[in-house]
């Protein structure tokens, strides 16, 4: 077993030699029908360590966090869940950061000068980073979360940012937003960072998990799976075991919570499952009505073997709002082909419009207001069975159509999977075009 210290130095060695090699000009093949790189280039801003790696270094020193050491291997998608696996990883949501770097360390249309770049990207690992805000010694001081980082772009190369005032930056922080949304001099400070709130990083466009409503700065990017494939047979493989696959179950839920007297949207569910039948509400004798994971005290978080057989076997997956309106799960369950449910727009529709247009969703979801389910008393399986057996399986191919566009697939992928845009390269894509579009409305003196 590798020691926690040595596998965060084994990464932090590996990404030093790989940026040096990008800023000797070493630079990877361009894939077929990317030799294009108009309106495309990117310049990676060379960060102190203190920002990036060395929080790695870091990894066991958050006793109240989980020790994310574990999820530092494979450069941010985790240990592999089995010796033999090929694509699937032990996978935490909040190393998006470390898997962002590692892929745009690959990106094809790099440039050294920053003169003729479309945009610049700043590999600071802002979600690390803010966990000494979060549970470290700094939580009084979280209104400080980023002011150190402005400082040096300010003070190193000063024109790389001064030239349109970091309208041209973007950053990944994998986090939700509301993590680092703060209101500046808070006393006592509430839970999180006032990163956003910094009018210093107003122009910047900050890729998250999950953003507000009110977004100006942020865009919601898909949360990583465990699904991580490094060549187009994989891909394919896994897509016909989906299409294969036989629904016995009419709904899914994969989570926690609703375990309480309060009437939420989780316990609504959780009382329909458990009084649902194979013998009522028109089930077929091989049928069965709802199926519960429970993935209490977060056992499903990083175990994608516990929730992946019973999505596959499902039709519908009921993805309730918890914390936050978004969920990991979501992701999980068009990674099975499980047609996912919704009960309120913040989940999904108004989150992710770069990976999911807003148009689609008829197409592959399902929406119920959750206060009609918690208080008019409408079941969740009446509106599910009153669907026809062809739109299901219409919404079914649907959601398997975006399972590439969804997926992050993995780094060194071989030259025919790079021809498929994933989640990544459709964020970059997009990046590109807002930051294009915004430095045509500003004026600069």
């Amino acid at each position: 077993m590798v020691c926690k210290s040595g596998m965060a130095a084994f990464i932090f060695f590996f990404f030093f030699f790989l940026i040096i090699l990008i800023e000797s000009g070493f630079s990877y093949d361009i894939p077929t029908g990317e030799s294009d790189c108009s309106n495309r280039w990117i310049h990676i801003r060379r960060l102190p360590s203190r920002f990036n790696l060395d929080l790695l270094t870091n990894c066991s020193e958050y006793h109240i966090y989980d020790d994310f050491c574990p999820y530092l291997l494979n450069h941010g998608l985790g240990s592999k869940t089995h010796n033999h696996s090929h694509s699937w990883y032990r996978t935490d949501p909040f190393m998006l950061e470390l898997v962002f770097h590692r892929r745009m360390l690959e990106y094809p249309c790099l440039t050294q000068d920053p003169n003729l770049a479309n945009a610049i990207y700043l590999p600071y690992y802002a979600a690390l980073d803010a966990l000494k805000y979060l549970y470290g010694p700094e939580i009084n001081s979280s209104s400080e979360h980023g002011l150190e980082l402005y400082s040096y772009l300010r003070s190193d190369a000063a024109e790389i940012w001064d030239r349109y005032m970091g309208h041209d930056h973007f950053l990944v922080m994998a986090r939700p937003a509301w993590d680092f949304s703060q209101p500046l001099n808070m006393d006592p400070p509430l839970w999180g960072t006032s990163f956003l709130e910094l009018p210093e990083f107003y122009n910047v466009t900050a890729l998250v998990l999950e953003s507000r409503a009110w977004s100006w700065q942020e865009q919601a990017v898909p949360y990583p799976t465990s699904f991580h494939p490094s060549n187009s047979h994989l891909l394919e493989s896994w897509l016909k075991r989906v299409r294969r696959s036989r629904r016995s179950t009419l709904m899914l839920f994969a989570g926690g919570g609703g375990i309480g007297a309060t009437p939420n949207i989780r316990r609504s569910i959780r009382n329909e499952c458990e009084y649902s039948t194979t013998d009522d509400d028109g089930a077929s004798a091989n049928e069965q009505i709802c199926y519960i994971v429970d993935c209490s005290n977060g056992i499903c978080e990083h175990d994608p073997i516990r929730f992946m057989k019973p999505m596959l076997q499902a039709n519908f997956c009921l993805e309730p709002p918890g914390d936050t309106p978004t969920r990991r799960s979501t992701f999980d369950a068009i990674l099975a082909g499980c047609i996912p449910v919704f009960f309120e727009e913040q989940s999904a529709i108004s989150q992710y419009g770069w990976h999911l247009p807003p148009e689609l969703y008829d197409e592959f979801s399902v929406f119920i207001p959750k206060e009609d389910v918690v208080f008019k008393e409408l079941k969740i399986v009446d509106v599910l069975q009153s669907i026809p057996d062809a739109k299901v399986r219409k919404m079914r191919e649907k959601v398997i159509e975006l399972i590439p566009r969804l997926m992050y697939r993995r780094h060194g992928s071989t030259l025919g999977l790079k021809t498929t845009k994933d989640a990544f390269d459709i964020a970059i894509d997009a990046t590109l075009e807002r930051i294009s579009s915004r430095l045509q409305d500003v004026s600069f003196r």
